[in-house]
Formats: C-alpha cells, sequence, structure tokens
C-alpha cells in the first residue's frame, strides 16, 4: 500500500480515531464535526471527556491529518493554517473538558481559498493530549481531532458571538453624570455566527461592591456546565430576549437610561450578562454520559463593561487614558490595494498584551466593515475579501487588550482602500 493510500486510509478512519475506538481509555470529543464560517471568525464549545490524568496541549488548524506516532491522528506539517496555546481551564474531577475553539478569520480564509483553489472544504483542529507521568496507559500522547467543514457566511455554524462593543454618545470609556440626572442611551454592537436567542439582562455594580472578574463576565454557554451559576450576580436593570437571524450583526439596545441610578455619588459598572441558548447546533453531548449541554451564545472573551460616575457637577466625558502605544507597520497611510490583491495588516507588539481586536471602519459613514481577536506575538491579519469593497475609502486601528479583556493601548486610525475594477 504507498504512502498516500495509507494516508487515505487514515482519514477514513478519523471518527473513529477521534472517539477512541483503539481500547483503553481514550479521550473523546463532541461533537466531532463543526461548520465554520468561510468569511469570518467562528467559536464553538468542545467538551472532551475520557481525559483522565491528560493535560490538555497545544491545538492546531490543518488542511491534512496524518497518523501519529503515539495515539490518533495529527496535523500533517506541511498544511498547518495556525496554532492554538495550552489551554489555561483546567480538567475537571469527571475527567471532563471544555474548550472554547476559535477559528480566526485569518485562519478560515486561509482554508477558504485552498477550497476555491481545487482542495477539500473540510480542514481541521486537532488538540493534543500529554499523557501522565504515571499511568496505567503505555505513556503516549493523545491526537484529537474535530472535522470543519465551511459554511458559506456562518449562517449553520454555531450561534456564537464574536465581537461585542458597548457604544455611548459621545464615545468614551467613562462617563461623568450629574446626580440626579438620567446617563446618555447606549447600544451593544454584536458580531456573531448562526442564529439563535439571545437572552440575558443588563446588572449595575453599584459604589463599594466588589468589580466583577473576567470569569464573571463570560458568557454563560462559554462555562462548563458544573461551572454555570457561580459567577457573582449585582442589581438586575433590565432583561432582553431576542431572536437572531443569520445576518451576523445586531444591535442590541441598552438598559432604560432612567433604570440607572445616579443619586448616590460614586463609580458604576454597567454589566452585560449573556445567557445560554439551546441553539441546536451549540448542543454538545457529554461522550458516555448521554448529557446534551447546551452552549448557545458562547464567545472566547469577557463582555466589555461600560462605567459611569456620578457626582454634583454637569455631565461631561472622561479623558480617554489607554495609551496611543501600538505601532503600525503596513500598509502605509491611504494605500490602494489591488482588486484582487491580499490585504494584510500588521504592527509591532506591546507589553501586557494577551491578545488584539482588529477593526475596519467605512470612513463615509463609520459603520463597522469588520472587527476580530488576534493572539498576542502573531502581530499581522489578512483581511478577509469582504471586508474592504472598491466603493470607498475605509480605516483601520488595533487595540492591545489584556488578560482581563481590557484595553491596554491602541494605535491611530490609518487609511486604506481597494482599487476598483
Amino acid at each position: 500500500m504507498t504512502h498516500l493510500n495509507v494516508v487515505r486510509a487514515m482519514l477514513l478512519l478519523v471518527p473513529a480515531i477521534a472517539a477512541g475506538q483503539a481500547g483503553g481509555p481514550d479521550v473523546r470529543v463532541s461533537p466531532a464535526t463543526v461548520t465554520v464560517n468561510s468569511q469570518g471568525p467562528t467559536t464553538s464549545i468542545l467538551t472532551y471527556s475520557g481525559v483522565g490524568g491528560y493535560t490538555p496541549a497545544e491545538g492546531t488548524w490543518c488542511a491534512k491529518v496524518a497518523p501519529a506516532l503515539d495515539r490518533g491522528v495529527r496535523c500533517d506539517p506541511s498544511t498547518i493554517y495556525g496554532q492554538a496555546p495550552r489551554p489555561a481551564r483546567p480538567v475537571s474531577a469527571a475527567g471532563t473538558f471544555t474548550d472554547v475553539m476559535s477559528v480566526s478569520a485569518s485562519v478560515a480564509q486561509r482554508a477558504y481559498e485552498a477550497a476555491i483553489a481545487g482542495g477539500s472544504p473540510r480542514f481541521y483542529f486537532v488538540r493534543r493530549f500529554e499523557a501522565p507521568a504515571m499511568t496505567k496507559v503505555p505513556g503516549v500522547d493523545q491526537y484529537v481531532v474535530v472535522a470543519l467543514l465551511l459554511g458559506g457566511g456562518g449562517a449553520n455554524a454555531p450561534f456564537a458571538l464574536t465581537n461585542v462593543r458597548l457604544r455611548v454618545n459621545p464615545e468614551a470609556p467613562v462617563l461623568f453624570v450629574k446626580r440626579g440626572t438620567e446617563p446618555s442611551p447606549m447600544t451593544a454592537e454584536i458580531a456573531y455566527t448562526g442564529s439563535g436567542r439571545l437572552r440575558g439582562r443588563w446588572e449595575i455594580v453599584m459604589p463599594g461592591e466588589t468589580r466583577p472578574t473576567a470569569r464573571d463576565l463570560m458568557t454563560e454557554g462559554s462555562l462548563p456546565s458544573t461551572e454555570r451559576g457561580l459567577q457573582r450576580r449585582y442589581r438586575e436593570i433590565e432583561r432582553f430576549n431576542v431572536l437572531l437571524l443569520p445576518n451576523g450583526r445586531f444591535t442590541l439596545p441598552g438598559p432604560d437610561p432612567s433604570r440607572l441610578p445616579t443619586t448616590l455619588d460614586g463609580s458604576y459598572t454597567i454589566l452585560l450578562r449573556v445567557e445560554t441558548s439551546d441553539d441546536a447546533r451549540s448542543d454538545v453531548r457529554v461522550v458516555g454520559s448521554g448529557t446534551v449541554v447546551h452552549n448557545g451564545a458562547s464567545a472566547d472573551f469577557p463582555m466589555p463593561t461600560l462605567r459611569y460616575i456620578v457626582g454634583a457637577t454637569g455631565a461631561r466625558v472622561a479623558p480617554s487614558r489607554i495609551p496611543q502605544n501600538v505601532r503600525l507597520r503596513l500598509p502605509a497611510a491611504g494605500t490602494t490595494v489591488a482588486p484582487d490583491a491580499t490585504l494584510t495588516l500588521s504592527w509591532s507588539d506591546v507589553a501586557a498584551a494577551e491578545r488584539y481586536r482588529v477593526d475596519i471602519e467605512n470612513v463615509a459613514n463609520g459603520a463597522t466593515l469588520l472587527s476580530a481577536i488576534v493572539a498576542s506575538g502573531v502581530g499581522r491579519y489578512a483581511v478577509p475579501p469582504f471586508a474592504i469593497s472598491a466603493s470607498g475609502p475605509a480605516r483601520w486601528r488595533i487595540t492591545a487588550l489584556d488578560a482581563a479583556g481590557r484595553e491596554a493601548g491602541r494605535s491611530e486610525w490609518r487609511r486604506v482602500q481597494r482599487q476598483a475594477r
């Protein structure tokens, strides 16, 4: 049997290998197949069971898999699209591990370009699990694979939030409000994949209360089932429950300003709390237990917050203290890109940045064309072709985010335009 036929045979056995059919305690994953957005980022919750004493290690996205020297199949090194770091989440006492898999727009674009060039619309995510030092199982690592299918604009992808921005007019990180008056109305601009019920509540952190942690600000669907209901709760201001169609973007009205407290001087923080949605494409069955866990409206980042300060003086905007310390590299300001050319943005890393947010806006009307998250250390982002058209100039900016999702720095805006055919 030729090497090519061996690889083809292993591909046919991917579901069986992923389910751990080789005997002995094996790591299994649900779901084993995920539809992803070919034109943007996708977030999906993966539940691994049978982890036991194994330790989750790095993950890899690739076009092809090949037999591993250990157990399972691993990515073919010549077809790697990107890598995911070793996760910080621990394995539960029951031997399950909940992973938030985020396929970036750049990885999806590489898979899409390979598909339209004649390749397969299927690619893979492989997570390695390190074998325990002392175990009855032979000391070999396990590789668990998830098949990813390109699904157009993401309508068939799991219902997940890919970006959320809280906006108030005038835009500012902190607002000063005169005692007894109403704060300015606010909105939440939400980018998402799939479709489903967006439900949750607006909460308020009163002066003197303990501020929420990044874990408290995660959406409920992003947490393991054993940790749900353990997030810190605050005073509820208003609830929301809306059906999001597969359009990819939605503007959620903020809470009624008249319900926001302004009688006590001090600092208040408005929280967006997103609850679990029971979207069918986001349901995960814990392998071996038959339990179905709803993970709709998941996200791989904490929800943003908005702060306002009540005092005796009139309303004013607090000056932004976010330093402009992110240095842009390419393309240069005012660059015009050829109609079919790939546009790659690049910048220099800054200290304390765990990830970066790429924002692209229409210069004429300020509309958001694209917003994406890039891990620290990459320093570049390939813009999907749909984001910047020849309809007019756009501008882009890079914002540095710390481990809690707070802004740690940003760049200036820089213009770019695509040439008409």
